[in-house]
């Protein structure tokens, strides 16, 4: 290479790094404004996302290449290349040519930058939608010009405005397949005007547009020269959108983790999420109401003066007060709510229907703990926006329902903060995420029933009684022998001088559970409310001795959770279906075989087997006798 050439290459490096530098300093500034695509499926969301990466030039030869073969593929090419393609990433989605996950993409134009979520259509994947909707500031909610408002047209508008996204384009795509009726696009205008503003959504922008074609997305078309608004873009471009911190709000900061990195440093890390804090602000630590005063506000960079929202920092206080994960450090004369009772509204995401009384994960800002839903107060029809009765929620229901945690959680209405009013509700066992909900306000009961002190403690009862208090829990198949074992263990213990009592399931429906059925929420209701009178049993001091078929782990795994550690013991009586049926003295399940007897365990309702008892009792090979007395070792071994 001569000297000549290779200063021009250098040259050239030169000019190529001031345009990068010069690119990027451009887009540095520009606001940023996150938007979802939203509607039924096959109305266009996916191919109007590939329009507006192909018009803003993001779209790289490379990919032109593969979207023209791919496009020849499922039939289209040239102008009609399939845009869709651009964005549908999985293998499974061009295959079926649907959305099935969020498929995030960024782009940007002279004035703003956008990072575009492009949701699935589809029913089943609705709980993607409201992922998509949580962090957006627009939702641009598609029709099909040919088809009109639809359910799920309406569900994704309800969803985005519960998620608190105020600003809705209603893009009336495909008018290319229409001939661009101005009849048909204000017909399908004014039926979602009137659905809107019965869900308080004011702020609607309708455009008629083709994706595919490009009608009205970067500019306005000539084919709708009776349209006067703005094109897609501009609309886009000139949405006010505020800061997704608030300055001017409150101090809140949600503590991620204790900073311990020496002995002598001991700080809160969090990031602020709104309002701002200085060195000598007094603050208060929630949910345990301590005050206290900030030492040093620590960064990366150095100590600040004061830190305001948005910033990830690391705060010290002047006093060595209690404070960890999941708490919330607020300003003190103006700091968050606490409670441990609420109403809710869930957009339920699971298989599986919601169980009224089931444990559930609940997880809001840093903060995680156990929660337990009543039966909904109603089911919204997204429709007809009419409050429907309801026992359970199912896949996409939305529903107001009651909900309890096990202990007192920082919160603020989702309207007013959705940080602290936001939450999920996660499966115990598998760790799926089975609904979001958005917390309106703390239950009245939740303020005024207080705990009562008391003065003789359960220890007191506990050594009173010379034992220690556990709770001894049979489960198993009907006719597996619980009861039987159950009765000769209590036998056992109390000619030893031990104090305990019998809890037996027949015995139990008869009286405090009569009003239960045996649908998989009334079992669960059923184990509830024995778990907590086993509780108050073991309070007393006494060994509560518990026979229940309690078909399901999440229950069981509830009162392990209930109880002190220690003193709960499960014991898993363990037969065959075959060998139960062929005990069933009852005749339970020949009736259930017959049809008479829904939701038998076993027959027409699951069984799950303990998946770690401290005890399995194989009553084919084992005796009643022999296990009670194995039993009674197992409870004594720890007094």
């Amino acid at each position: 290479m001569t000297e000549d050439v290779r200063n021009s290459v250098y040259e050239a490096d030169r000019l190529i790094a001031e345009d990068i530098d010069a690119y990027l300093e451009q887009h540095q500034h520009k606001s940023l404004l996150r938007f979802i695509t939203c509607g039924s499926v096959d109305d266009g969301k996916s191919t109007l996302i590939g329009r507006l990466l192909y018009d803003s030039k993001l779209i790289f030869e490379d990919q032109l290449a593969e979207l023209e073969a791919d496009s020849k593929r499922v039939g289209t090419q040239g102008q009609d290349s399939d845009l869709a393609l651009l964005v549908d990433g999985l293998v499974a989605e061009r295959e079926q040519g649907i959305t099935i996950d969020v498929a995030y993409r960024f782009f940007a134009t002279e004035k703003r930058k956008f990072i575009v979520a492009d949701t699935p259509g589809h029913e089943q994947y609705t709980r993607n939608m409201v992922t998509g909707a949580s962090t957006a500031d627009v939702a641009v909610i598609l029709v099909d010009a040919r088809k009109g408002v639809l359910t799920q047209t309406r569900r994704h508008s309800y969803l985005a405005q519960l998620m608190g996204v105020r600003h809705i384009v209603l893009a009336v795509n495909k008018m290319d397949l229409v001939g661009y009726n101005r009849a048909i696009f204000d017909a399908i205008v004014a039926e979602y005007t009137e659905f809107a503003e019965s869900i308080d959504l004011t702020d609607v922008t309708a455009i008629p547009i083709s994706a595919l074609a490009g009608d009205n997305v970067a500019a306005r078309s000539d084919n709708t020269p009776w349209y006067e608004g703005l094109a897609l873009i501009p609309v886009l471009e000139s949405v006010q959108v505020g800061d997704a911190f608030d300055h001017g709000a409150a101090f809140r900061m949600p503590v991620q983790w204790v900073n311990r990195p020496s002995h002598d440093f001991r700080g809160f890390a969090g990031l602020i999420a709104s309002g701002s804090v200085g060195v000598g602000d007094p603050v208060r630590i929630l949910p345990s109401g301590r005050t206290s005063t900030v030492a040093r506000i620590v960064t990366f960079d150095g100590d600040l003066d004061r830190g305001l929202a948005g910033q990830s920092v690391t705060i010290t206080l002047t006093e060595e007060e209690d404070c960890s994960r999941g708490d919330v450090i607020a300003a003190a004369d103006d700091s968050p709510a606490v409670s441990d009772g609420f109403e809710v509204m869930l957009v339920w995401m699971a298989e599986e229907p919601m169980l009224p009384g089931r444990p559930y994960w609940l997880k809001i800002g840093t903060q995680t703990v156990t929660a337990t839903i009543q039966s909904p107060k109603y089911q919204v029809d997204v429709n007809t926006m009419e409050q429907q009765p309801a026992k359970t929620l199912s896949l996409n229901a939305i529903g107001v329902a009651n909900l309890s945690t096990d202990r007192s959680i920082v919160f603020e209405p989702y309207r007013k903060d959705p940080a602290l009013g936001g939450f999920v509700l996660m499966d115990k066992l598998t760790n799926t995420t089975v609904a979001a909900g958005m917390l309106h306000f703390a239950l009245r009961r939740a303020e005024n029933v207080h705990w009562q002190a008391i003065e003789v403690s359960r220890d007191a009862h506990a050594q009173q009684k010379n034992q220690r208090p556990k709770v001894v829990w049979f489960t198993g198949l009907s006719g597996s022998g619980k009861s039987t074992i159950a009765n000769l263990v209590e036998k056992r213990l109390h000619a030893l001088g031990k104090h305990c009592f019998l809890l037996d399931g027949d015995n139990i429906r008869h009286g405090l559970n009569k009003d239960l059925g045996f649908t998989d929420a009334d079992r669960v209701e059923n184990i509830r409310r024995v778990g907590e009178v086993a509780k108050l049993l073991t309070d007393a001091g006494l060994i509560a001795i518990a026979a229940f078929i309690s078909p399901f782990e999440a229950e069981r795994i509830m009162l392990r959770d209930m109880m002190e550690p220690g003193e709960f013991v499960e014991i898993h009586v363990d037969t065959t279906l075959a060998e139960a049926e062929r005990r069933d003295v009852k005749g339970l399940y020949a009736k259930a075989r017959a049809g008479k007897l829904p939701n038998f365990t076993g027959v027409d309702s699951p069984y799950e087997p303990p998946a770690n008892p401290d005890l399995r009792i194989d009553t084919i090979a084992t005796t009643p006798e022999d296990a009670a007395a194995t039993i009674v070792d197992l409870i004594l071994q720890d007094r």
